[in-house]
């Protein structure tokens, strides 16, 4: 897909893949051209139907700004950004293979064209398709509640009544969006199989990797043979820019807290990166506001009343694999990717997002027991000042995050995509 989050992953696979010396071409969104080339792949954009900004989604999906977060404006979200374009985007992976004849396609699992290639034609006649979970599992099973609702499992047959009773809610209620899929693959040639779509996304393809640790996913008793946790990707340590002025500071006496909205979802930093400085402006500690966006440090200057406090150094972007091991507690709004980078260094985090799939992150975060989720997108300044302090004070959450650090080191992504995509092409 072409967004950062679910371009970023696919991006390292692929630059790994080149390394050890296999051709690649990377089909992708067509501002990304330039960080494939980098990663040592051949670029071929996506077409126009397929292709958006997710910088800028409301511009790129007129009417998406009038709902609100929640069910509606996740209802557009499947149709119009993950639906509608899996024509266009199975078309695209046909005319690459016709002139590139790859042995193996690795697909992030919200590009659903390539789910369009698995079930259009036989097994022997395509080449083999690895899956990528970058989101949170969104595999249905009798274990976990629905994805989306940001529950965690309950225990016990209790648990699995509860769960049966929201997935047979969901399916009523999702009836319409179903035939609205059935109806988008069949314009492809394709037939959905029966069951939640979700299922599909994770079963059908040879392999699906979901980049994350049993420790931070629900498990799941009825999953498929070819559903494999293998672990997060280190990220790129960023070391092409200058470090900023102050870095010195992070390594000093004082608790450092990081606050970031992410990349995505960070227009209005008044929901959580202002209400954490202003929660943090009389405390001791090194407030790292990572804003995500050129114009973020003027902007919460702005919100903060023209002047940011004493403690807190705002930036656009830090390279957050080398601040990190010298941070204390991170606060987000629930990025996957950022919160797991967090606990592969063992930094409890503080959670409060309610876009996207950030209600699942956060879930998962109290469910792993290396955070707190505030369950909201929007908390007021003294709910983020108890949460830090929490998190700061009780020697639980880093032990846990500890842990989990230690079971993500476990795990070689890489070597294990690597492997699958040599077995697979045997």
């Amino acid at each position: 897909m072409p967004a950062l989050g679910h371009t970023g992953p696919l991006l390292a696979i692929s630059a790994d893949l080149a390394a050890r010396g296999h051709e690649v071409v990377f089909l992708g969104g067509a501002r990304f051209a330039g960080a494939a080339a980098r990663a040592g792949a051949r670029f071929v954009a996506l077409p126009a139907e397929a292709d958006f900004d997710d910088r800028d989604l409301d511009a790129s999906f007129p009417g998406r700004s009038e709902l609100p977060p929640g069910p509606e404006r996740i209802a557009f979200d499947v149709r119009r950004v993950f639906l509608d374009p899996v024509p266009h985007q199975y078309r695209a992976l046909l005319a690459v293979l016709a002139e590139f004849p790859a042995e193996t396609v690795i697909a992030d699992a919200f590009l659903q064209g390539a789910l369009a290639l698995a079930l259009g034609r036989p097994k022997g006649e395509r080449p083999a398709l690895i899956g990528v979970g970058v989101t949170p599992s969104m595999l249905p099973s009798a274990d976990t509640a629905p994805f989306g609702l940001g529950l965690p499992p309950m225990p016990g047959e209790e648990g699995r009544a509860r769960n049966r009773a929201l997935q047979e809610e969901l399916d009523r209620r999702g009836e319409p969006l179903q035939r609205y899929a059935e109806r988008v693959f069949a314009e492809a040639g394709v037939r959905l199989p029966e069951g939640p779509r979700g299922r599909a996304v994770v079963a059908v393809p040879d392999v699906f990797v979901q980049l994350t640790v049993p420790g931070f996913e629900y498990p799941r008793s009825d999953a498929p043979a070819s559903y494999r946790l293998i672990g997060a990707l280190p990220g790129a340590v960023g070391g092409e820019r200058p470090l900023p002025s102050w870095w010195g500071e992070a390594t000093g006496e004082r608790p450092v807290v990081v606050v970031t909205q992410g990349t995505l979802a960070n227009t209005d930093l008044g929901e959580l990166i202002a209400p954490t400085v202003a929660a943090l402006a009389e405390r001791d500690v090194l407030v790292v506001a990572a804003t995500g966006r050129p114009d973020g440090p003027q902007v919460l200057a702005g919100l903060m009343g023209g002047r940011l406090p004493d403690n807190v150094r705002a930036v656009d972007h830090v390279p957050f694999e080398r601040l990190l091991p010298h941070t204390d507690a991170l606060v987000s709004n629930g990025g996957y990717g950022g919160v797991q980078t967090a606990l592969r260094y063992g930094v409890p985090v503080v959670v409060a997002g309610v876009s996207e799939d950030k209600p699942e992150v956060a879930a998962r975060v109290q469910w792993s027991g290396t955070g707190l989720d505030l369950r909201t997108g929007r908390p007021a300044p003294e709910a983020v000042g108890w949460a830090v302090e929490q998190v700061l004070g009780e020697g639980r959450f880093r032990e846990r995050a500890r842990a989990l650090g230690a079971e993500f080191a476990e795990y070689r992504p890489f070597d294990t995509i690597a492997g699958l995509v040599e077995s697979l092409a045997r």
